[in-house]
């Protein structure tokens, strides 16, 4: 056990391998401790995550649409964005730290979405069909948390292929605590490490070295989707949308039914950003929003070669049917620190991109749709 592991045995009173994982997976003591220490005052304060400043539903005209299939416009982006990938400017990174809880457990990127067939293997032949006239292999790197990366990473080193180099991206590591801000631990005095949510996004590919290599390369834009959302697929079109509009991020946005919750496109002080539904002011949040957010995003690689100052945001749940805390970030909140281009997509159809998959009767619900875009798309 290394000098750092030891100190935090002493400091926070764990176990040696709960320390040793904390100091592999890149914890940031200085910050775990800020943050908890906000929660000694008072205890979580829910006013704490809601955005300040002047915040409006933005109108439909503020939303660009994707072209449709087929329509001249559509042909001349996916021409723009086929020659950034064939010329290796693009690489894909999926969101896959989630362990699949609802799905009798394992790596939720190892679940089955089709029979025979799981949510990394649609992700990967969909690279290999965008990549198919690339003279180099489409790089596709899986975030993982420090439960999904082992798996993940023999996943990678046994799939990469002439089309497609896989690499994992891990993601940083906490400890839940109580709402008093103490550390949480079970009866049997273990701790409760947690991956701090999404908005890791930068720290990983940072600290794994993809981000560095890929931009020395000629890497110039990354497409971010959830490991579970396999509609999602890397459209040529969308990569030359992106490059067309000349924002530094372009995020994936449907059209919202009534009452529809979640993340959602607002002007804060008149600049277009993401929003969850918890950050928005009461003033605002009954008015009904155009749209929601699908966690598909494009954006510019050296974008990410410096940390943003996302948000720490409180979030209450339960481990053991006890109430804790944890610090939590949001890839969505980057659209706050860039000029960000909201799209809307397709939902449904063969054309839709918004598939996302929680728990096994949702999937039961999608699968048809998620079968016949896969078949539409040449993927199966």
């Amino acid at each position: 056990m290394n000098t750092t592991a030891q100190q935090l045995v002493s400091d926070y009173g764990i176990e040696a391998e709960t320390a040793e994982l904390l100091v592999e997976y890149g914890f940031d003591r200085e910050m775990f401790d800020s943050l908890r220490s906000r929660l000694a005052g008072g205890g979580v304060d829910p006013s704490r995550n809601i955005v300040t400043g002047r915040v409006e539903v933005p109108p439909s005209s503020a939303l660009l649409r994707f072209p449709a299939s087929g329509t001249d416009e559509r042909e001349r982006l996916a021409a723009i964005g086929d020659d950034a990938i064939n010329a290796g400017q693009v690489a894909v990174v999926l969101l896959a730290g989630g362990m699949a809880t609802r799905f009798g457990g394992g790596v939720k990127a190892l679940a089955e979405v089709l029979p025979g067939i799981r949510f990394v293997d649609t992700k990967i032949r969909d690279l290999e069909v965008a990549g198919r006239n690339s003279a180099t292999p489409v790089s596709m790197v899986l975030m993982t948390s420090f439960q999904s990366d082992p798996v993940l990473s023999e996943v990678a080193a046994g799939f990469s292929s002439e089309k497609v180099a896989i690499e994992t991206a891990p993601q940083n590591v906490a400890m839940r605590v109580t709402a008093e801000g103490e550390l949480f631990k079970r009866d049997d005095g273990s701790v409760s490490p947690y991956a701090p949510g999404h908005g890791d996004l930068g720290d990983a590919v940072r600290n794994s070295g993809f981000l560095g290599r890929f931009i020395a390369s000629g890497g110039r834009y990354l497409f971010v989707t959830n490991v579970d959302n396999a509609a999602a697929t890397l459209d040529p079109a969308m990569i030359g949308l992106h490059i067309d509009t000349g924002n530094a991020m372009t995020c994936e946005v449907v059209s919202a039914d009534q009452g529809a919750t979640g993340g959602a496109p607002y002007l804060v002080d008149g600049h277009l950003q993401i929003l969850e539904a918890f950050r928005v002011p009461p003033a605002v949040a009954d008015i009904q929003i155009p749209a929601v957010n699908t966690n598909s995003l494009v954006i510019d690689a050296e974008r990410l070669t410096e940390p943003h100052n996302l948000t720490w945001f409180e979030v209450e749940k339960k481990v053991d049917e006890l109430p804790v805390v944890q610090f939590e970030r949001l890839v969505g909140e980057l659209s706050a620190f860039v000029p960000t281009t909201m799209v809307v997509v397709e939902r449904d159809g063969v054309e839709g991109r918004f598939q996302p998959v929680k728990d096994p009767a949702e999937l039961e619900r999608r699968r048809p749709d998620i079968k016949e875009i896969l078949e539409h798309r040449g993927i199966l």
